[in-house]
């Protein structure tokens, strides 16, 4: 992938609905505003919800190659998520959310193929993931301070808008399902979201269950260990990553017979995955971004 502007940097990317690399570009310093983080008394870290001042950006989609790109004069939400919606919009995502007595951030836009902001919503703290489907519907995945409360949430302000671990919004930025807790194990972090057509996949802890979200859910044990991403064509399944010392491990199995086969992920040369890499499954394909660099497997690939 190649950046808009000669010398700009890439600060996130991530694979819309079609399999499309979707990436936001800045320059070096933009960069590190919308990654700043602030180091509190004890020296615990937090990543800042918002930038001082709008910073400008370019959010480019390839096919491989570059289809097209849209550019933000002044964003101001930090650590961000990037989706491709239909009729050439695009969906950017705060990751942190404060709630205060005035009201919460909001932090998600939807823009215009020229650059407009068209909407505004909130879509709560704690997001680790947000993939959009081919009909515009937005999947979000939360991890634990999302879940449980951070930045104001659960406490003195309302319950977290990610309580649940998996929340679907419309293409409006309206909150229209919510994963269910009474007849599964709730998610206390969502390790891993994998969105395909309408369809969505989960990884999540307590109990790292492979779970299949259509109109009604499915849950499969899963291998038992935990994802940062997975990969399934409704059969077969990849769950890859996991804690630490597991970041390029790849088990394959079958969902409903199991007997996970552990592989090692590595780059073409037989170099191990840096820490750096980004990874992200659409369905069968899972998708390897390492800085500018983007890879492809396909579970047909594996054995």
């Amino acid at each position: 992938m190649r950046p808009i502007d000669r010398g700009d940097a890439l600060v996130t990317v991530s694979v819309g609905p079609h399999n499309e690399a979707i990436a936001m570009w800045s320059t070096a310093s933009g960069r590190r505003t919308l990654q700043a983080r602030t180091t509190r008394p004890g020296w615990s870290s937090f990543p800042d919800p918002t930038t001082d001042a709008g910073v400008p950006v370019h959010v480019a989609t390839y096919a491989p190659q570059l289809t097209s790109a849209v550019r933000i004069a002044d964003l101001t939400l930090a650590h961000c998520h990037v989706q491709p919606l239909p009729e050439g919009r695009i969906l950017v995502v705060g990751s942190r959310c404060r709630w205060r007595p005035e009201g919460a951030d909001r932090n998600a836009i939807i823009v215009d193929a020229d650059g407009t902001v068209t909407r505004r919503g909130t879509l709560g703290d704690g997001i680790e993931h947000v993939l959009a489907t081919v009909s515009g519907k937005i999947w979000v995945g939360y991890f634990d301070e999302g879940v449980c409360g951070n930045f104001g949430w659960g406490g003195p302000g309302p319950a977290p808008v990610g309580a649940t671990g998996i929340v679907r919004f419309t293409e409006n930025l309206h909150p229209e399902w919510h994963f269910p807790t009474d007849d599964l194990d709730p998610i206390d972090d969502c390790y891993a979201l994998n969105v395909a057509g309408e369809t969505a996949w989960s990884s999540y802890y307590s109990g790292f269950p492979v779970v299949r979200i259509e109109n009604t859910v499915r849950s499969w044990p899963g291998s038992g260990s935990a994802a940062n991403a997975l990969i399934t064509d409704g059969t077969r399944c990849a769950l890859v990553g996991g804690y630490r010392e597991h970041h390029g491990r790849m088990l394959v199995g079958d969902l409903d017979q199991g007997h996970f086969k552990p592989y090692r992920l590595t780059l073409p040369d037989d170099r191990p995955l840096p820490d750096r890499a980004r990874i992200v499954g659409r369905g069968a394909d899972l998708h390897v971004f390492i800085d500018s660099a983007w890879y492809r497997l396909n579970l047909t690939d594996l054995p």
